[in-house]
């Protein structure tokens, strides 16, 4: 009788749901306990297919666009990446009944964005051109007022109408290092850009990153859980790529593993990007532990103490 070949698995901690999505999931489900199905979703809620069709399954009804909602009162929620200024306006003009799932640390990059432009200063928003979150955070502001920067050769490019009067935002999902070395090209250039008040790249996003960088070095491979339209799942494949695991992969589902990847693995690394649940990371330990004998391990703290408020219509009432 053939024996399974031996696997150990180390699980990068912390991995998985952020407190940003972990909230916008919430809004989504609370509002079908408490308003009833159809509850309108603009755009993906986050960027997880399993997510979507888990809330589609509950009554949530996905769009891309305002226009596709039918005039019936339903509720409309916002989804976690942001929305620009003129989706709320347009649902006001509309008499809609909107519930902001936008995650409150992109929220904080819009008020620094707004502030900065309000004291007269041109922005450079750090990001990826076409993503949702890029799109909302451009759209704070009047077209013209927000220059967008995706390279340290954009960085270096970039001439501004006052070097005087500059500031810098950035995308909150973004390569931690990548973004260092854009930021050191526009101070360099430009001493007196402002600085965002804390940094913009999120709390889960960095602790993400620093725990794949733990854990690249000391394995054959690793599986990155998570959407391709996902940025955090996309930088923390580079992250590993770039610190000591070249066979570093994104993986949506225990199903689309390429097995011819993994052969010949003794150690493996996981981890999952802040949109994936850890159900699917448990659907990929077990795939694995069909065809090896495994032994899992965690490396670090899951733990993270931080928890954003629901939006007050959806908050439990003090019983009296």
């Amino acid at each position: 009788m053939q024996t399974r070949p031996h696997l150990d698995i180390t699980l990068c901690a912390p991995r998985g749901f952020c407190a940003g999505v972990d909230r916008a999931i919430q809004i989504v489900e609370l509002a079908l306990e408490k308003y009833g199905a159809p509850v309108y979703v603009r755009h993906a809620i986050v960027h997880n297919k399993y997510v979507v069709e888990g809330l589609r399954q509950k009554g949530a009804v996905f769009v891309e666009e305002l226009d596709e909602i039918p005039a019936t009162g339903a509720p409309v929620v916002f989804s976690a990446h942001g929305v620009p200024k003129s989706v709320p306006a347009d649902a006001r003009a509309r008499q809609m009944f909107f519930l902001d799932a936008t995650c409150p640390l992109v929220s904080k990059v819009h008020i620094e964005a707004q502030r900065q432009h309000n004291e007269g200063r041109e922005i450079i928003l750090i990001g990826h051109a076409g993503h949702v979150e890029v799109i909302g955070t451009m759209g704070q502001l009047p077209e013209g007022a927000i220059t967008l920067v995706q390279t340290v050769a954009d960085a270096e490019a970039f001439e501004p109408r006052d070097p005087e009067k500059l500031a810098y935002v950035t995308q909150t999902t973004l390569s931690v290092d990548d973004t260092s070395a854009m930021v050191e090209v526009l101070r360099r250039r430009f001493p007196a850009i402002a600085l965002p008040h804390k940094e913009d790249i999120c709390y889960a996003t960095t602790n993400r990153q620093e725990a794949v960088k733990r854990v690249a070095p000391n394995v054959d491979a690793m599986i990155v859980v998570g959407a391709p339209e996902s940025s955090n799942s996309v930088r923390l494949v580079e992250v590993a790529q770039r610190n000591g695991c070249p066979r570093a992969m994104l993986v949506e589902r225990a199903d689309r593993i390429d097995w011819t990847a993994f052969e010949g693995i003794a150690r493996l690394g996981i981890t999952a990007g802040a949109s994936a649940p850890e159900k699917l990371v448990d659907e990929v330990i077990e795939a694995f532990a069909q065809r090896f004998e495994i032994a899992v391990r965690a490396s670090g703290e899951q733990r993270e103490a931080i928890v954003f408020n629901l939006p007050r219509e959806l908050r439990a009432q003090p019983t009296l």
